[in-house]
């Protein structure tokens, strides 16, 4: 299937902690620049039919409420650590606006994950008013949503699987540090390419800069954008005069569109 044209809105770019972190003085925390404030990562994919957001973050509300989405066919989780899904209960808002269930696509592993951390989303005896919620399994295999074809891609974050998805030209990566050949081949050419990039130290389970900008070049990304970033990084004003051609940092906001 073909993809139509895309709008990409990235939600937000920030660590698990967001950009300013809590109780931290350092200069990033303390910057004006609105680009160095960060939500936690997520991103809104639209077409003129079908809208989507991947993974359910801290910062979902008001992520919705600033962007001014009104409708939201279905959820992509990456994995199920917090800063990726604590947020779902507020898609019942769009449950009850659009009196339908909402789709929340996800790996086995990440749907025992939202069986113990919600519950009461999914008790026989539900209380009214809590999300209705369709779990709906994927693998590492392509799948489409409304009229966007969507193909998951298997990275790793130190030992945990977590799923990465293409978009037609676009590609997104969050939260891994390493890619095994296979899967890189499925995001291979993307004109453009969205990882991880923690910080410039290595770490245990992200891409920091340096391994990020050479994912990218591996992967022949015509331009990259780098996100799950941390208030370690720097500034996105002093670190962007440092990266390569065609390769950014994201912030919250940004939109891209991918014509036909």
């Amino acid at each position: 299937m073909n993809c139509p044209p895309l709008k990409v809105t990235f939600l937000g770019t920030g660590t698990s902690s967001g950009v300013p972190m809590i109780a931290c003085d350092c200069e990033v925390c303390r910057s004006e620049d609105s680009k160095d404030k960060r939500f936690r990562s997520s991103v809104l994919i639209e077409s003129e039919t079908t809208t989507l957001v991947v993974d359910t973050t801290p910062d979902f509300r008001s992520q919705m409420l600033r962007t001014g989405v009104k409708k939201l066919d279905g959820v992509l989780v990456t994995h199920h650590h917090k800063d990726h899904i604590a947020g779902l209960d507020d898609v019942k808002a769009f449950c009850y606006f659009q009196q339908q269930e909402m789709k929340v696509f996800a790996t086995p592993i990440t749907q025992q994950a939202l069986h113990r951390e919600f519950s009461y989303i999914f008790d026989k005896n539900k209380y009214p008013g809590v999300p209705d919620v369709n779990l709906i399994t994927i693998s590492d295999q392509p799948f489409v949503v409304g009229d966007i074809p969507v193909v998951p891609i298997l990275v790793w974050h130190l030992r945990m699987p977590v799923l990465g998805f293409r978009f037609g030209r676009f590609t997104y990566i969050t939260d891994a540090n390493r890619i095994d050949p296979d899967e890189m081949a499925k995001a291979k050419d993307s004109e453009v390419l969205v990882l991880n990039a923690l910080r410039h130290q290595k770490h245990i389970s992200h891409f920091n800069l340096e391994e990020a900008i050479h994912m990218a070049d591996l992967l022949g990304a015509k331009t990259a954008y780098f996100t799950h970033i941390s208030h370690q990084l720097g500034r996105h004003q002093a670190v962007s005069k440092e990266l390569p051609t065609n390769r950014f940092l994201a912030y919250d906001g940004l939109t891209l569109f991918f014509p036909a």
